[in-house]
Order: C-alpha cells, then sequence, then structure tokens
C-alpha cells in the first residue's frame, strides 16, 4: 500500500497530485478584465524583478517618488509593479522600504483621487520577507486611514514554471516529478529557509507559532472549480483581523475563479491584502496569458552594439547548467568577476574595471557574459550571507554600468533576482518602463525603459530558478534573431 501523498518525500508522478480533481471551471480572462473595469488599481511591490514575468505591456516603477507614482497611476493599465528589492535587504531595511512606498503611493493616489488595493509579490518557491512584509504594509493601511485589511490572501502559484498548490500543498515541477517546495533546494535557502510544504503549516512555521495552521482559511480547487466565483467570495468574505486563507491553483482559470471572487468580495467591503506568486498578477489584472514576443517585435527594441550583454549573479544548480548549454551553443565571451577580489577591498575595484573593459571590448563581436565566480560564499549567519550577496551584486552592476557608459549592448540581460534589481535600479538607471513582454512562454520579461542611460536597451528579467537548461541559450536565440 503507498503512502498517501502529504506522507511521501522526494518527487512524485505528476499525474498521482492531479488525477481526481475537479474538472477545470473555464474563465475567459475578458471576463476579468470587464468585472474589475474602473475599479481600484492593482499595486504590485515587487520584491524582486521577476513579477512582471507573466504580464504584457504593464508599467514598472524602480523609484516611489510620489511624482513616479502618479505617472504609473495614469497610465492605462489595470495594475502597475513597484519594485521594492526587498528580498535583498535586512528584515529592518525591507520593512522601512515597504513604509515608504505605501506612504508615497497613498499621497500620489490621494493627488490623482484614486484608490488601490496593495499585492506583496514574493517567489513562487516561498523565500522572502513573508510575514514581514504583509504586517507591515496592514500596519501603515491602517495609521493611513485606508483601513485594516479583513485578510491576507497567500496564493504562491506561478503556473509556468510548475509551482502549483493542490490540497493546500505547494509543489514545485522537476524532471522526475512534483516535489514538495519544503525539499527543494530553495527551502535551503541562508537566509528564507523553511521545512513545510503545506501552506498553513508554512503560515505557522514562518509566524514563529503567531498564526497556528488549524486557523488559516484554507481555498482549495473544489471551492474553486466545484463552488466557483459567488462560493469562493462567500469564504472570503468570512475573513476578519487579518485572518490568512491560502488559495490552491494549478491553472489560470482557477486564478481567474479566483480574481472573480475577490472582485465580489471587495466590491462587498472587504479589505483584503494579497502575498502571491506572479501568476496571480495576470489573472487579477484580466490579462490572459501571451505568446512570447517574435523577432519582428524584438528588432526595433535592440540598442547600438552589434551584440549584447549577460550578467550572471544567481547561484542556483539549473542557472549553472543553463549556462553551460549556453557555452555550447558559442557566440560569447565570458569574463568572471571572482568573488574573493570582490570580497577585498585593495582589488575589488581594478578587477571589476578590467572585466568591464574587456566585456566592453568584446561587444562588436560577442554575446559579452559577465559572471560571479560559482562558488557560492556564505557569512557567519543569514544577515552576513545577505550582505555578502549585496557586495557581490553591487560589484557585477558597477561592471554593467560601465560597460554601457563605454557601450551600449544591444540588449542587456540579467540572471537572478537582486541581480536582475540592481542591474535595473543602479547598473542602467531604469526609473520607468513597460514590461512588454516575455522572450519564453510565461518566463523571461522584457523591459523597455522610458528614459535615461538605458533608453533604448531593451533590458531582459531572467529569474535565476527558471526554464530548462537550454532557457538561456534559447533566450539569446531570439534576441540574436535578424
Amino acid at each position: 500500500m503507498s503512502l498517501p501523498l502529504h506522507a511521501q518525500t522526494g518527487p512524485v508522478p505528476e499525474a498521482a497530485v492531479l488525477d481526481g480533481l475537479p474538472p477545470v471551471r473555464v474563465v475567459n480572462a475578458a471576463e476579468v478584465a470587464e468585472r474589475i473595469a474602473g475599479g481600484r488599481r492593482l499595486v504590485v511591490l515587487d520584491d524582486d524583478p521577476t513579477g512582471t514575468q507573466t504580464v504584457a505591456d504593464v508599467p514598472v516603477l524602480t523609484s516611489w517618488t510620489v511624482e513616479d507614482l502618479r505617472w504609473a497611476l495614469r497610465q492605462d493599465s489595470a495594475v502597475f509593479f513597484v519594485l521594492t528589492n526587498t528580498r535583498s535587504l535586512s528584515p529592518e531595511d525591507a520593512a522601512a522600504r515597504n513604509r515608504e512606498v505605501v506612504r508615497a503611493l497613498h499621497q500620489a493616489a490621494e493627488a490623482e483621487d484614486t484608490g488601490y488595493v496593495l499585492a506583496s509579490r514574493g517567489d513562487s518557491t516561498l523565500r522572502g520577507h513573508f510575514p514581514l512584509e504583509t504586517d507591515v504594509l496592514a500596519q501603515e493601511l491602517t495609521e493611513l486611514g485606508a483601513g485594516a485589511p479583513d485578510g491576507v490572501v497567500l496564493v504562491p502559484a506561478y503556473i509556468e514554471a510548475g509551482r502549483l498548490t493542490v490540497g493546500s500543498r505547494h509543489w514545485m515541477r522537476t524532471a522526475e516529478g512534483l516535489l514538495p517546495v519544503g525539499e527543494s533546494e530553495f527551502a535551503r535557502d541562508a537566509t528564507f529557509g523553511y521545512r513545510s510544504s503545506s501552506l498553513p503549516e508554512w503560515v505557522e512555521e514562518k509566524t514563529d507559532g503567531r498564526v497556528a495552521a488549524g486557523e488559516v482559511l484554507r481555498i482549495t480547487l473544489d471551492d474553486l472549480r466545484g463552488g466557483g466565483p459567488a462560493h469562493t467570495a462567500r469564504m472570503l468574505s468570512s475573513l476578519h483581523g487579518g485572518r490568512t486563507a491560502v488559495v490552491d491553483a494549478v491553472c489560470d482559470d482557477d486564478l481567474r475563479v479566483l480574481a472573480l471572487a475577490l472582485a465580489e468580495a471587495e466590491a462587498k467591503g472587504r479589505r483584503l491584502l494579497y502575498r502571491v506568486g506572479p501568476s496571480f498578477v495576470r489573472a487579477r489584472a484580466g490579462q490572459a496569458g501571451r505568446e512570447p514576443l517574435t523577432p519582428a517585435e524584438l528588432r526595433p527594441l535592440r540598442g547600438d552594439a552589434p551584440h549584447g550583454l549577460i550578467a550572471v549573479g544567481s547561484h542556483v544548480s539549473l542557472t549553472t547548467r543553463q549556462l553551460d548549454r549556453l557555452r555550447e551553443r558559442g557566440g560569447i565571451a565570458e569574463y568572471e568577476l571572482d568573488v574573493a577580489l570582490l570580497l577585498d577591498e585593495e582589488w575589488r575595484d581594478a578587477h571589476v574595471a578590467e572585466v568591464a573593459a574587456a566585456a566592453a571590448g568584446a561587444l562588436d563581436t560577442a554575446d559579452a557574459v559577465i559572471r560571479t565566480s560559482r562558488v557560492l560564499v556564505t557569512g557567519a549567519d543569514a544577515d552576513d550571507s545577505l550582505a555578502i550577496s549585496r557586495r557581490v551584486s553591487a560589484a557585477l552592476v558597477q561592471a554593467v554600468r560601465q560597460v554601457n557608459a563605454t557601450r551600449r549592448p544591444a540588449f542587456v540581460v540579467a540572471k537572478g533576482g537582486i541581480t536582475s534589481s540592481d542591474t535595473a535600479t543602479h547598473g542602467l538607471q531604469i526609473r520607468r518602463a513597460w514590461a512588454r513582454g516575455t522572450l519564453l512562454p510565461g518566463i523571461v520579461s522584457l523591459w523597455e525603459p522610458v528614459d535615461g542611460p538605458a533608453a533604448g536597451v531593451p533590458y531582459i528579467v531572467f529569474a535565476g530558478n527558471v526554464g530548462g537548461p537550454d532557457a538561456l541559450a534559447d533566450a539569446l536565440d531570439l534576441l540574436r534573431s535578424d
């Protein structure tokens, strides 16, 4: 007799998890778009830049001045992103940044006479500052007079990347089958590690028992597919006092049912705060999944040089495999930033300048890859490890900035969450951009900077933990197409 799914360890066949589920309740994205039209704007505070990879033609801010936020609120879009990059920050700094953004947003919304609802976008493999960020946002909304949230709705699913939630248990797709996320390499993260794959138990774990697993509202596929929007809205309307709800999702239709239910619950006065993965944003904004950008669409966006720049900071094993495949395809010149030298004050700047000069010189003949050395250096504790990551990322960003100042690339690809954020804000000094779409289905977002030194250079956000082994090489092939 086989063990029940919740008791098994290691990957299990996907069919074993998905067989026997209720039939999908089909909901068209246009139905959601019509339902939310004229409603409050969804503002996504993104803890790294990769949350934009499921949407298209959506504004993105890396700055949160009142004027920047007013610009975003004036755009014709049901949603916009504010890149907070808090996953790279200490808890204290992450809390402070969330407060800054919400205070400025509230002032901007009052000036524009418009409403908003907040989503805190975290990693689909459950890494990030939870519950700190939703706690801070709830407190700020209360103090600003916007009303204390009745509930926090947790929806970590990322459909294209194979991060699925079934029976309140979160899974990630691997070559061997679906793996409970608590058994993945991401659960062993030096800063944001955890044990639980069951979302209610994960909430209890991350809140240090403040929220018991038994107190978490579970919205399952039976509710979404069997009960539908009206039933799910009634469940959401039962939230009060900031209670947490966790939501299943296997496909976009599940999330669109949820979006309709949320719209109904909010229309009846329920105040909700979201902690979500990327796929929720697309559904809640009333967008359907779109095909990747084509070579014809990419061609007018390319920068001046014949070739592009790829900055790689992510250390997850998938990124290393993707780099190996890119080398096999060829057409690159590769340069390494040695982490040991980056942590040495005497050698750091000269080492960065040498690598940047070499990469800039290569852009006439090859795509230049600047990567950090592949041996992960960790600190004595979580905060120390995060500080090392920030220092290494700052050096990589410095190299990108120096390359762009010397020879503007045809495009810039940033691999890794912290790397993508720091490259956007500091390396290319992007303040406002449009997320135009993806290079691969549902992953690898392309931003079109609105102004500044990166205007005219497409910027590609490539998370460290998504795609197959060939994904980086495939994305480069698309960017290279004439």
